[in-house]
């Protein structure tokens, strides 16, 4: 058995493979880059190693340092992960050169499946059914649509290296077929560094299902039963289930024999997963499925497998990886309930799912779900890799339940600081055709407006975050201020972009009554919530360093006001900017001698967890700077000295 293991990843998989490290007995090791200094994963393992910068090629894509720090700190195998260097042939050569043990398949067998044309001849070679098209080596554009032609419009143009949907075109007309060949041409080229592409018929409502398949160093090898992955975003995953919905016995027995048929075909050890395409058109039947490619490595929904099975597969990776044999025939592996796999990801949807950045400032998760996270509250979320925050997992004992079970984790899924997808998620298993199970790969995107929500907060929404804004998030007596025989009142004001709300508050014993844009809303306690009106508030609100956000369905973020801007500005009244609290110079953004105007930055305190930006008064010159950046500072401590008025208007009239 391996005793010492390096994690070539980072993030939520490095996390999740050194728990069932741990759980085997196997010291683990860590690495990072420069931006993942103090990450979660770094934390959870017994030792950490740092291999570079923060861009991925100057860290976790640069084998030979990967390789350096396992030799370094004495690991006997590296376990890639997914992503990265987990499907690099070179990586596993310069692995084994190394003396080390690689978790993971050969690299012969990385590489037959590397390029989807070579790997689909293969496949038609081993008798796996491949949906027709052309795989040729003549790339010259009039052969490309000679076979276009053949095969029969639609058709699918795919880039045959890479993945993620770039190089991907489906065309509908022969017309149309030169204008989307050049652009997946070049699309592949930028990407991949290969421009080669093949041709496909394009399946009609294609339904994107996968078999789990394992095998060892003695020849053996079995499958773990389907995931459907076909709800998808631009081509990828968004929530994944197992088994899929109308799946019967004798398909299931099909697409798990090919997928063994595949695996044994290239001498596959460990895990790895091979994709179909599937008709879904009408119900599911053996002979509608085709293969699209293999993944040699780990999937990210791999847990919704495990749900299922009642199996680690990490802790297979590493038996195999050691030299045993699988530990169940295919007889004997069980398929019990439903499981859903939810991505959540900082993105912003409405915008394109472009991918978003900031602080988790909040974070909770409903307990009863499993949850395979690589961040925690106050981590940034950083532009270098992907931006996912968590995987929910729910389980049950039929679809319907498990779905239930996955739309109220991911209701009580809260997370602050950064956008989030989390609203679109729940939203789609509110969806009826999901819910039905007729899913298919277009489902997002024909129904893409509905589930993005409304970019308007409702007038309960705004109430609910101008009481957490208020300090009312537990009892009433929170309410700051004090008034003599007479109701407690106050104003809050929100924004939203360019939006503005302003809300009375006026609190009387257990009710508070809330004035917004005219309307008048009755609220009182009802247990722990708030009930606005007669109905319970649409969720809870969280109040957070410069912002109050309201979870209901989506996470609602409003910012506040600055509650040092208008000390800032009565402090920095005469000659020196004093700080109206006490707290850390982050930055000092003046040097002696400077000319300054009216409203320039000239320091950055942080206090109460928030950062202040201390801004001049009026024109000026700086005389003197009384601290330097990093230093602790009181109430009323000067930190910045102005010359005087005087003296000022005396050098500029000279």
């Amino acid at each position: 058995m391996i005793r010492k293991l390096l994690i070539a990843n980072r993030g939520e998989i490095a996390c999740r493979v050194i728990r069932t490290a741990r759980g085997m007995g196997i010291s683990t090791v860590a690495v990072y880059s420069d931006a993942d200094t103090g990450a979660l994963h770094t934390e959870m393992a017994d030792e950490a190693v740092h291999i570079g910068g923060a861009a991925p090629a100057e860290s976790y894509l640069d084998g030979a340092r990967v390789i350096a720090a396992a030799v370094a700190s004495g690991a006997e195998a590296i376990h890639p992960g997914y992503g990265f260097l987990s499907e690099n042939p070179e990586f596993v050569e310069a692995v084994e050169a190394a003396g080390l043990i690689f978790v993971g398949p050969p690299a012969p067998a990385i590489r037959a499946m590397g390029l989807k044309d070579a790997a689909k001849r293969r496949m038609a070679e081993a008798g796996v059914p491949v949906v027709p098209g052309y795989h040729g080596d003549d790339q010259s554009p009039e052969r490309l649509a000679s076979e276009a032609e053949r095969i029969g419009y639609p058709v699918l143009i795919k880039a045959v290296a890479g993945g993620g949907g770039k190089g991907m075109r489906r065309v509908l007309r022969a017309e149309d077929f030169a204008a989307a060949l050049s652009s997946a041409q070049a699309e592949a080229q930028s990407a991949f560094g290969n421009a080669a592409v093949l041709v496909e018929k394009y399946v009609d409502r294609p339904r994107h299902i996968e078999v789990q398949v394992f095998g060892d160093s003695h020849g053996r090898a079995v499958h773990l039963h389907e995931r459907d992955c076909s709800l998808q975003r631009r081509h990828q995953k968004v929530i994944e289930e197992a088994p899929a919905p109308g799946m019967t016995v004798e398909m299931r027995a099909a697409m798990g024999h090919a997928a063994v048929r595949a695996a044994e075909a290239i001498g596959y050890v460990g895990a790895g997963t091979v994709e179909f395409i599937v008709d879904g058109s009408g119900p599911l039947r053996p002979d509608g499925f085709w293969f699209m490619e293999m993944n040699t490595r780990l999937q990210v929904e791999h847990p919704v497998t495990e749900a299922v099975t009642g199996f680690d597969l990490v802790e297979w990776q590493l038996r195999v990886a050691s030299g045993e044999p699988l530990p169940l025939d295919q007889e004997n592996i069980p398929l019990v309930g439903h499981a859903f796999e939810a991505r959540l990801y900082a993105e912003d949807v409405p915008a394109g799912f472009l991918p978003a950045t900031g602080r988790l400032q909040h974070l909770a998760f409903d307990p009863a779900a499993r949850v395979d996270s690589g961040v925690r509250q106050g981590d940034d979320i950083v532009p270098w890799y992907d931006p996912m925050i968590a995987k929910v997992i729910t389980h049950g004992p039929s679809r319907g339940v498990a779905l239930a079970r996955l739309g109220r984790s991911l209701a009580a899924t809260e997370v602050g600081g950064t956008i989030t997808n989390i609203g679109f998620l729940e939203a789609l298993t509110r969806h009826p055709d999901f819910a039905a199970g007729r899913v298919d790969t277009g489902l997002i995107e024909r129904d893409l407006d509905a589930l993005t929500g409304p970019e308007t907060p409702s007038d309960e929404v705004v109430v609910c975050a101008a009481l957490g804004a208020a300090g009312l998030g537990g009892a009433v007596a929170e309410f700051e201020g004090f008034s003599l025989w007479a109701q407690m009142v106050r104003t809050v004001v929100l924004h939203r972009g360019e939006a503005c709300w302003t809300v009375r508050l006026a609190c009387s014993g257990n009710r508070v009554d809330a004035e917004l844009d005219g309307r008048s809303f009755r609220c009182r306690r009802g247990g722990e919530d708030w009930l606005i009106g007669e109905a319970r508030a649409p969720g809870p609100a969280r109040l957070l360093p410069g912002a109050v956000v309201v979870f209901a369905g989506q996470p609602w973020e409003f910012t506040l006001p600055d509650p040092l801007a208008r000390g800032t500005a009565a402090a920095t009244g005469g000659n020196v900017l004093e700080a109206p609290m006490p707290g850390v110079v982050r930055q000092v953004l003046v040097a002696r001698g400077q000319s300054i105007s009216a409203g320039e930055p000239l320091a950055v305190l942080e206090a109460m967890k928030m950062e202040h930006t201390l801004t001049a008064v009026r024109d000026g010159t700086i005389a003197e700077v009384l601290v330097s950046a990093g230093a602790q500072v009181a109430a009323h401590d000067a930190l910045i000295r102005l010359e005087d008025e005087a003296t000022d208007a005396g050098e500029n009239a000279a």
